[in-house]
């Protein structure tokens, strides 16, 4: 499909699914609330729907409440894939990574838009907006927007969703790829009426006491530092979770704390989840964190931000990393 029979197929009402992976963060959840306005405003009939739930944190954004959870409400998202003339798959690329989610609208007959910036997608979309030096999803979808011409259909709405998926995907403006473009598509959702301190706000500043203590627990009894290796290992078990009643998005950001630490280059948490071990990576400069994921943990994506999980204890997967870490220092540019 080219853009321009992508961009006739919008010119008549349809009925349109949007989905995104997995526990979705800022980026996820924003770009996906942003299409779903801006969907509204061409006429169309578009539903948000999850592959499963996603941090309270997230939860104020505008539209929120039409969200459909696939996980709780299964026969609702099944009707709407059904239904679905145009789906739109957002910061994903990868049927695997929204779960069953996956099968139900890899099966579906309606032509796939995928819109990411993650490495290597496969290739399962009719249209691709793809670009791994973007900063953000939402940075994709304003270009989306932009490349129908209608950016003067950005509202407060549209405009709070794409800047909180801005603001999260750069880690508040801070990463490599937070370019001139990036600020000044900022300049012009401000221009729109985003009220900027309480996005802020809403996203960092809304931790409850036992997210804060299970943070300062992790920083003083989960941290090992390796300055020989320039870095810094959580190690996190089951219990520990329970202890602190650590629920879905709790977790987001402990990976970047380790990362202030002088001449630390690298971070990774290792972290018991109910159905196995997960890893999240963080890293800075030339170290390629996508590589050692996809090489040794079942996972992937960005050069400097990465996942993977394992099917071992926390404390064998630890122990495997810093093998690895021994072994691959060179490669890895942790020297």
């Amino acid at each position: 499909m080219t853009f321009d029979q992508l961009k006739e197929l919008l010119r008549t009402p349809r009925y349109i699914v949007i989905t995104t992976h997995q526990k979705p963060d800022g980026d996820a959840l924003g770009s996906s609330l942003a299409l779903y306005h801006f969907l509204c405003k061409l006429n169309h009939t578009p539903i948000v729907i999850s592959p499963t739930d996603y941090p309270n944190f997230l939860q104020w954004l505008p539209g929120n409440d039409t969200v459909v959870n696939f996980e709780q409400q299964p026969d609702s998202a099944k009707e709407w894939a059904g239904n679905a003339e145009l789906i739109f798959c957002l910061d994903f690329n990868k049927l695997y990574r929204i779960n069953s989610l996956g099968d139900l609208l890899g099966k579906a007959t309606a032509p796939k838009i995928l819109i990411d910036h993650h490495l290597e997608p496969d290739s399962f979309a009719d249209f691709e907006l793809w670009d791994v030096e973007k900063s953000s999803t939402c940075e994709l979808v304003y270009d989306f927007i932009e490349m129908l011409g209608m950016t003067d259909l950005i509202d407060e709405n549209i405009a709070t969703c794409l800047y909180a998926g801005l603001l999260t995907d750069t880690d508040r403006f801070r990463i490599p790829r937070t370019t001139p473009r990036v600020h000044q598509i900022t300049a012009s959702l401000l221009e729109k009426g985003v009220d900027h301190t309480r996005v802020y706000n809403e996203i960092y500043e809304t931790f409850s006491e036992n997210r804060l203590r299970f943070f300062g627990f992790c920083m003083t009894k989960c941290m090992t530092v390796l300055p020989e290796y320039h870095t810094a290992i959580l190690s996190i078990e089951g219990e520990d979770i329970r202890r602190y009643h650590i629920s879905t998005g709790d977790t987001e950001g402990l990976v970047n704390y380790p990362m202030m630490i002088n001449d630390v280059w690298m971070t990774a948490i290792i972290i018991q989840r109910p159905d196995q071990v997960k890893l999240s990576f963080r890293s800075k400069g030339d170290i390629d964190v996508n590589w050692l994921c996809k090489e040794y943990f079942q996972g992937g994506g960005h050069k400097n931000a990465s996942g993977g999980k394992s099917e071992v204890s926390v404390a064998e997967t630890k122990e495997k990393l810093l093998s690895i870490l021994a072994a691959q220092k060179f490669n890895l540019n942790l020297i």
